[in-house]
């Protein structure tokens, strides 16, 4: 059942505060945990699962495709795999991916080599818009077809590969796309090379290692990801960590809170996934990892952050690739950090649930953050912490969760009387976001 719309308003500063607490569990992780299970052969096990909207449009979309799915408790689910190749869709059958365009790339990977699949595919107002040429262009080359012709964004209809065939994939940023190759690769005949010289995450790698039989990954700073299809893949057992990208927005106001301390328990710690922490911690914000573990072939520990001075941001474009989910709420840190911050590589940012470049901008604008920009460049001429007693910020219903969290930080640090509409939309990756920042001390209001 999707939430019902609602505005937040913010108009109050937050005090400094100490705090332990846990964000919600990681989206990446889940979604993958239930796609990767329902091919597996047996009975996968999931705990910890985020139970979030996007979540949810995951587990409706299996069900329809024939996937029995039993939840054992509010947050972990036994997925009772149907094995590689067994998906079902009966005449007219629909999937909606809601705002999910992870689930939207990966099922369709998993799709794409699964026989007799004709479906209509489509996701809400915002993942409608998001182009998928380059999805299309990927899966076309296993054999997949998808109606009408020259149309890059859904609603399609597609039609699987009568024999797919493997193929070899040179990845570029996009951990979707090369996931979703790696998935399409695991029912076609042959080997399939996937090249990779900047390392995405890398969550269904991991996932699917156990099986040497299936998937073979060499290499370190440079990779190469061999799949071998037609094999049978083994159930899963799987506690999901924190999701670092939630817990990022926690890190920031933390670090730009004077006199405040969190310690966020349980994250995941991913080497793919933390490169908002390593950006920060080079221009002196005081982040440090505790209790490194590693489970399920996923590190994870505890977050430690405290208030910090940072020096303006310099965001080469190698760290996109491992940043990609936090550039917004980066782009707030450096509008009160004083002196001018600059990120570069960062194109792909216009596709996201928004163009995510030029609505942050005039979030920042609102507030008298001046930036300038072109396609692929950000600079951000920071004022350092402002007083936004007086200012207001405004923000349309973007369909962008990050958007809204990074929006809502602002206005909490600076006192802007911030209004974001649509803001039930956070709820796709981070149902409790509002629940921790209320027990930071944080003051809003919701609006129905």
């Amino acid at each position: 059942m999707l939430s019902k719309s609602f505005n937040l308003v913010v108009n109050k500063n937050i005090k400094p505060y100490k705090k332990i607490i846990e964000v919600d569990s990681d989206k990446s992780i889940s979604i993958r945990s239930f796609l990767i299970g329902s091919i597996s052969q047996n009975i996968s096990f999931v705990k910890n699962v985020l139970v979030s909207e996007d979540v949810l449009s995951t587990i409706k979309c299996l069900k329809k495709l024939g996937v029995f799915i039993k939840k054992k408790s509010r947050n972990s689910f036994f997925i009772h795999g149907k094995g590689l190749g067994s998906l079902k869709t009966i005449k007219n059958t629909k999937l909606n991916f809601g705002n999910s365009g992870t689930l939207a790339r990966l099922l369709i990977g998993i799709l794409t080599t699964t026989p007799d699949i004709n479906v209509k595919i489509q996701g809400d107002s915002s993942l409608n818009k998001r182009s998928m040429k380059d999805l299309i262009k990927l899966m076309s080359e296993f054999g997949a077809s998808f109606f009408p012709k020259n149309k890059f964004n859904f609603p399609l209809q597609m039609h699987s590969s009568a024999i797919p065939i493997a193929i070899k994939y040179k990845a570029g940023v996009s951990a979707q796309l090369k996931s979703a190759v790696i998935l399409a690769s695991l029912n076609s005949f042959g080997e399939t090379k996937i090249y990779e010289d900047k390392l995405s995450r890398d969550h269904t790698e991991n996932m699917l290692i156990k099986n040497s039989k299936v998937i073979k990954v060499k290499g370190t700073k440079k990779k190469i990801i061999k799949v071998q299809g037609k094999k049978f893949l083994g159930s899963l057992n799987i506690d999901v960590p924190g999701d670092p990208s939630s817990a990022a927005f926690f890190t920031a106001l933390t670090l730009l809170n004077k006199k405040s301390f969190i310690k966020i328990k349980n994250v995941g710690l991913n080497p793919t996934r933390i490169g908002f922490y390593n950006l920060l911690r080079r221009q002196g914000a005081k982040i440090k990892f505790l209790n490194t573990h590693k489970e399920n072939n996923e590190l994870r520990g505890d977050i430690i952050v405290q208030s910090s001075e940072i020096k303006p941001i310099r965001a080469s474009k190698q760290y996109y690739v491992n940043s990609t989910d936090e550039y917004p709420i980066l782009f707030v840190i450096a509008a009160l950090t004083k002196g001018t911050s600059i990120f570069k590589g960062i194109k792909d940012l216009a596709n996201k649930e928004s163009n995510r470049i030029k609505e942050m901008q005039k979030v920042l604008k609102q507030i008298g953050v001046k930036t300038s920009s072109s396609s692929n460049e950000l600079k951000i001429f920071g004022k350092g912490m402002i007083n936004g007693n007086k200012k207001n910020i405004s923000v349309p219903g973007l369909g962008d969760h990050r958007i809204c969290m990074s929006s809502f930080i602002l206005g909490v640090l600076t006192g802007a009387k911030t209004k974001i509409k649509n803001f039930e939309t956070v709820y796709t990756s981070s149902p409790s976001f509002l629940k921790i920042m209320k027990s930071l001390g944080v003051k809003f209001e919701i609006q129905k």
